[in-house]
């Protein structure tokens, strides 16, 4: 099957890895804002505590040194009371009596007088916290919009194209700095990519080319039958050569663009795409003798149906080719899980070492010996699937299976 995919920009990274399990408080999220918040707060209160506590200190050391009484009744002084501010005095007193009262009337005044401080100034403080919090919340917010004003053009980029700049206006300052540097890498990315694309598309047509007039040319002479065998067979094993060639210039033609985001994107159900794969590889998996089964629910995603298409039709075709004869089966099931589409593909077959799976996915490289046979193709398949799942935005994992084979698990966001 020969598709020609959509081009266009680079992929963003997955927002959601099966592996690792969900955070228990997702809407908690520590950005530069908040720990500049708390940073200015954090200091503005800690300030505050310090400034209190030498107030208070001063105070007590001022009230102290002042707590003495300025005077003392004789033996023959009365005491006359004019209000029940003092409950130690009363009328009856003696003049001793009546000094030790005005001592410990003047103490508890004293502390009486520290307390009420203490507990306005930590009134004061806290007020005046959240008021710092607020303002440094705000402040920081305008302090860190160019940041967000660079983030916005960056998020445009990965999901459109390399033509948006930042051009930010203001101060020479090290923002702008880092600005105009993001600009100047996008120039030259932009560039870069402009030229990946021109180079694939002459590359799509030099190479494929020659290779059409190949095919027909030895399809023309094998259609003679006049011609001897040995030339037939010759140009039968010509033909397989120049198909097999076929294929990998597809392979790679197709791994160059779809290495890029897809910009043009539609409704796509991955149960669908999955049934269609399966269709596609039933004739190679009744020759082997290899069981389809497996329930595909309903899981719409956003992307290019061509290409989708090419992830599942790669995966069942390597899980049928590298199966085991008569007794093997492969399971394709699609859902939906944590709002991501989810297509599995699992398969019986030899038994893979868990560290040789990243191999698998690497262009030209194959488990063992016997994937290198010309009839189980050019060893461009989980490149392309894992490249394609990429440009969606997506994440593909492969895990060794108890008992041999692999499990494939495909997710993209829906």
């Amino acid at each position: 099957m020969k598709t020609t995919p959509a081009p266009p920009a680079a992929p963003p990274k997955p927002s959601w890895d099966p592996r690792q399990p969900e955070q228990a408080f997702p809407w908690i999220r520590s950005t530069i804002r908040i720990r500049l918040t708390l940073l200015y707060g954090g200091m503005f209160l800690i300030a505050g505590i310090l400034l209190l506590s030498i107030i208070y200190l001063l105070a007590a050391q001022a009230l102290r040194d002042g707590s003495a009484v300025p005077f003392q009744l004789v033996p023959e002084s009365k005491v006359k009371l004019t209000d029940n501010s003092c409950t130690a005095l009363n009328s009856g007193m003696s003049a001793d009596e009546a000094n030790a009262a005005l001592q410990a009337c003047i103490d508890k005044q004293r502390q009486h007088a520290l307390n009420d401080l203490l507990n306005r100034s930590l009134l004061a403080l806290v007020g005046l916290s959240v008021i710092a919090f607020a303002f440094g919340y705000a402040m920081a917010g305008r302090v860190l919009s160019p940041l967000g004003k660079i983030t916005r053009t960056a998020r445009r980029v990965a999901g459109t194209d390399l033509s948006r700049r930042i051009e930010m206006d203001g101060p020479d300052d090290e923002l702008k700095e880092l600005a105009d540097t993001f600009d100047d890498m996008l120039d030259r990315l932009e560039r870069a990519f402009t030229a990946q694309q021109r180079f694939v598309a002459n590359a799509s047509h030099e190479l494929r080319t020659p290779l059409a007039i190949n095919r027909t040319l030895l399809e023309v002479h094998l259609s003679d039958p006049g011609a001897p065998v040995e030339l037939q067979q010759l140009g039968k094993t010509l033909l397989a050569t120049n198909e097999r060639s076929e294929q990998l210039v597809e392979g790679l033609l197709l791994l160059a663009r779809s290495d890029n985001q897809i910009v043009e994107r539609k409704p796509v159900d991955m149960a669908e795409v999955a049934t269609r794969a399966l269709d596609q590889a039933r004739g190679e998996a009744q020759d082997k003798g290899v069981e389809l089964r497996g329930e595909q629910k309903p899981a719409v995603v956003q992307g290019n149906g061509v290409l989708l298409e090419r992830i599942a039709l790669n995966l069942v075709q390597n899980a049928v080719r590298y199966n085991v004869a008569e007794t093997g089966w492969v399971e394709v099931t699609t859902e939906v899980q944590h709002g991501q589409a989810v297509l599995v593909v699992s398969n019986t077959g030899p038994v893979v070492p868990a560290y040789e799976i990243d191999n698998l996915f690497e262009p030209f490289r194959r488990l063992r010996t016997e994937r290198t046979g010309s009839d189980k193709g050019v060893g461009l398949g989980l490149s392309i699937a894992r490249s394609v799942t990429r440009a969606h935005g997506g994440r593909i994992i492969a895990e060794p299976r108890e008992g041999g084979g692999l499990v494939m698990r495909v997710t993209l966001p829906v």
